[in-house]
């Protein structure tokens, strides 16, 4: 019963696939007695199957579990050997025959069985960790029907999960893995650092630093996803030097589970606790609210004052040729311009830099989000311009430091620059027809009815109605109600990974409903705005040929039959308003943004229905149609 042999039993090693031990009994023996001892052959190969493996597990490389797991079955041993020596001592008085044998024998052969089943199962999967806890629960859940068996298996996993138990408690309250022997259900990557998120497109840090491994204790199961937060949490708080500890309590160790769940509620008060730390640090120290105003101001668009005085000192710069623009000139320019605005009052305005992209169509043609959905619309939707200026590859960016690199990730500040791009194109469009607005204005003294001056007026007015109503759909209708729906959401947010959420969704959204996500869309505006562009860069030679300068220093001659106050204002009506060229330039103008208007108007109502957003830029847009019909 100790393995030892005797004289009438010996023990024999089968080896195979799977060892196993055989006992061989002496035939001389009496065929009862034989009979009698083969029914206590079973316990005896329990106690040697358990004692191998508690040797065997006891080593160095074999794991916390194991070890934990081995102790106890040591102490079972201990209690097995007690008994056998008490069995021994009534032999010895001459009161103990085999049957007597077999019936103390019966307490102990049920548990010792289930024991061996499972250290077999372990032997031959050789497994460790968290496996070891899964098996010992099974096999307790197995023995439901024999109770003092099931709760000795149950006994055991709780001794074996002391030493996991020390891990997890460790790593939610402390943020530590602790885990020499790699059986902790969370890994780290060490490679992933922190300084990646503000280079990294994806964001691995943040996802893949701290990651879930398989064989996850089925007690943990269900709210494993909350322990791998809770302990990256307490990671960002020691990354940014401010540590901080779980306050412990007589009731906060998790040194075993039950089926009383206590553990559950230690490991859920242990997330509301580093959530609301990590989210008052990240808002209160490093004013993650501000930040978010900061770049609103700047890559929205919110204050543009600093906006129109970079354009007008950068004016020639950003005329050039994208490979041969300075990039320092223009962030000193830029800084030139956020010193003498109202953005000089922002503390946060010298994050902001100058930064040289590809223009918007190519940007989002490699933006990774939107590759499935550009691949889908065909290869010749957004067509890159044959020749681009500075004005078309100009962004900013925003410089963002850990830990709000968190929340302002390479990847929403990519999302940031696109939105950016289309508003700063919009208002360069808006500019340059302000500016033939303003040319055309200069002539209103003459009398240019029903010539092609009084037409171009009116095309002016059609293309300024339409990029203002485009710049107020994206600002008033988009981007602010979208953005105070955040930030409200931010108020409300009880963890770090939700104010991402939020973000995020911001984000998404404005660059939907901006219509960056439909290339359909984007195309037909982006033809509209380069057509207005066009045009403005005609008008001067359009009112030109339409128009002579008189030079103050020539006499007036009287029999030309000339109003002497236009003469006085130094201009007159050239013969050639008449001229067919300027005439056909003007109404192909006028056809071709009306064709294309008329296109984006039926486009967006066909498809409002299923972008209800859609309907508002359809509006003001049949509003610019309707109001040039009218005049």
């Amino acid at each position: 019963m100790t393995g030892i042999e005797g004289r009438y039993i010996l023990i024999k090693a089968v080896r195979g696939k799977n060892d196993d031990i055989a006992f061989l009994v002496d035939p001389s023996m009496d065929l009862a007695l034989q009979e009698l001892a083969k029914r206590i052959f079973p316990l005896c190969k329990s106690f040697l199957l358990i004692s191998q493996f508690v040797e065997s597990r006891s080593q160095f490389q074999s794991g916390l579990v194991n070890h934990a797991f081995s102790a106890a079955l040591r102490a079972l041993l201990l209690d097995y050997q007690a008994m056998v020596s008490q069995l021994e001592h009534q032999f010895r008085l001459g009161r103990l025959s085999l049957q007597g044998l077999w019936f103390y024998c019966q307490p102990m052969m049920r548990s010792m069985q289930a024991l061996s089943t499972v250290i077999q199962k372990a032997s031959v999967n050789n497994i460790s960790g968290s496996a070891v806890l899964n098996l010992l629960q099974s096999q307790a859940k197995a023995m439901a029907g024999d109770n003092a068996v099931r709760m000795m298996l149950e006994k055991m996993t709780q001794c074996a999960s002391s030493a996991y138990m020390s891990i997890l408690e460790r790593w939610v309250y402390e943020g530590i893995i602790d885990d020499p022997y790699g059986e902790f259900f969370i890994a780290e990557d060490k490679s992933l650092q922190k300084e990646s998120l503000t280079q990294d497109y994806e964001a691995k840090y943040w996802r893949q630093r701290y990651s879930l491994k398989d064989g996850i204790p089925s007690f943990l199961e269900n709210i494993a996803g909350t322990i791998l937060t809770t302990g990256k949490y307490l990671n960002v708080m020691r990354e940014c030097g401010h540590n901080v500890q779980v306050p412990p309590s007589e009731n906060s160790k998790l040194m075993s589970f039950g089926s009383n769940h206590h553990y559950l509620e230690c490991i859920k008060a242990a997330y509301n606790f580093a959530s609301g730390e990590l989210l008052n640090l990240i808002k209160e120290k490093y004013d993650l609210t501000g930040r978010l105003r900061s770049i609103k101001h700047y890559l929205l668009l919110d204050q543009g004052d600093f906006l129109v005085h970079f354009m007008d000192i950068a004016r020639d710069e950003l005329a050039k040729k994208p490979d041969e623009v300075s990039v320092e000139k223009l962030q000193s320019l830029l800084d030139l311009a956020l010193r003498t605005t109202a953005a000089a009052a922002d503390p946060f305005h010298e994050g902001l830099t100058c930064v040289e992209r590809c223009s918007l169509l190519r940007r989002l043609g490699t933006f990774n989000d939107l590759e499935v959905t550009l691949r889908n619309s065909g290869d010749n939707d957004l067509e890159e311009p044959v020749s681009i200026t500075s004005l078309e590859t100009f962004s900013l960016s925003y410089k963002v430091h850990w830990p709000l690199s968190i929340v302002l990730s390479r990847k929403a500040l990519t999302k940031y620059q696109l939105l950016f791009r289309f508003l700063f194109h919009c208002k360069h469009v808006d500019r340059q027809l302000c500016g033939a607005w303003q040319v055309h204005q200069g002539v209103r003294a003459l009398n240019t009815s029903g010539t092609a001056i009084s037409r171009s007026s009116l095309l002016c007015r059609s293309m300024l109605k339409f990029i203002n109503s485009l710049l107020h759909y994206l600002t008033f209708e988009v981007i602010e109600p979208n953005w105070h729906l955040m930030y409200n959401r931010l108020q409300s947010a009880n963890s770090i990974d939700e104010v991402i959420q939020h973000h995020d969704f911001f984000l998404d959204k404005c660059l939907r409903e901006c219509l960056l996500l439909l290339p359909e869309l984007l195309k037909k505006v982006e033809r509209l705005k380069s057509m207005c562009l066009q045009y403005a860069a005609a008008t001067q030679w359009l009112i030109s040929s339409s128009i002579e300068l008189h030079n103050p220093e020539e006499p007036i001659d009287d029999s030309k039959g000339l109003n002497k106050a236009k003469w006085k204002s130094g201009q007159v009506l050239k013969s050639t308003t008449r001229n067919m060229a300027v005439t056909d330039s003007v109404l192909k103008f006028e056809k071709e943004f009306n064709t294309e208007l008329q296109s984006l108007g039926s486009i967006l109502s066909n498809n409002s229905q299923a972008e209800p957003y859609l309907s508002h830029l359809a509006q003001w847009l049949l509003g610019v149609k309707s109001e040039k019909n009218g005049l």
